[in-house]
């Protein structure tokens, strides 16, 4: 029979999880500017490591982003924080992630709004990011298989609206199903790099900024990119 799991050694590890979640937020985040207290706090909650394969376990700390399959990667912590620090949540909103990816990015979300739905394309990464967030009890995230530059019409509108993978311009659905007020945050751009851009609704008009350079996986669908290696819809 398998040996038992060692308690001691257990807890041992998430001692040394949650001191490498400190020091992630003190040294990567907070240093480069995010302030918003919640979203710091969030932060040093989710455990980061359980949303990386097994493998990636000891690196998921760490200030990059990281593979998860089907050519995804679950993004930086310091983008992570930046991004959700610019949807500017105070704990109400309703909030649309398009790319679920492992559902790191959605569990920050749940922690900062009262109901998140996340789209992701690929069937698979959506079942473990469900599987992931019923593992920590997280009960305020939909996750939906679709057409993530398409939006999610069925729950519209949302006070905020998060894409955490590239487009060539702002998805125009997306434009449409963000309520006044409302704040978009996406990386707009080429297909190797990209701008950070927030898109504000006020008044019934769109206000753009562009804040940093990125570099996300490209957004694929009808207000995307295509596969790789062939043209833009």
């Amino acid at each position: 029979m398998p040996d038992s799991p060692d308690p001691e050694a257990n807890d041992a590890a998430q001692r040394d999880f949650a001191a490498q979640r400190e020091s992630m937020v003190t040294n990567q985040i907070e240093m480069r500017g995010v302030r918003d207290p919640r979203v710091l706090d969030a932060m040093r909650a989710v455990p980061r490591h359980h949303f990386v394969p097994a493998f990636q376990a000891a690196s998921a700390y760490h200030d990059a982003p990281l593979p998860i399959g089907q050519g995804q990667t679950i993004s930086q912590p310091y983008i992570v924080a930046l991004m959700t620090e610019m949807l500017e949540l105070e704990g109400d909103e309703r909030v649309l992630e398009v790319g679920t990816g492992s559902g790191y990015q959605a569990a920050i979300l749940a922690r900062l709004a009262a109901e998140v739905i996340s789209v992701e394309r690929f069937a698979a990464l959506a079942q473990e990011a469900r599987e992931r967030l019923a593992d920590l009890g997280v009960d305020n995230v939909q996750v939906v298989v679709g057409d993530g530059s398409l939006g999610w019409p069925e729950a519209a509108p949302y006070d905020a609206i998060v894409v955490t993978a590239a487009s060539p311009e702002v998805p125009p659905p997306l434009e449409e199903q963000l309520a006044e007020g409302g704040r978009l945050v996406v990386p707009i751009g080429q297909r190797w790099t990209q701008s950070l851009v927030r898109v504000r609704r006020k008044g019934g008009r769109l206000k753009r900024e562009t804040t940093i350079s990125v570099a996300f996986v490209p957004l694929i669908g009808a207000h995307g990119w295509q596969q790789r290696g062939e043209t833009r819809l």
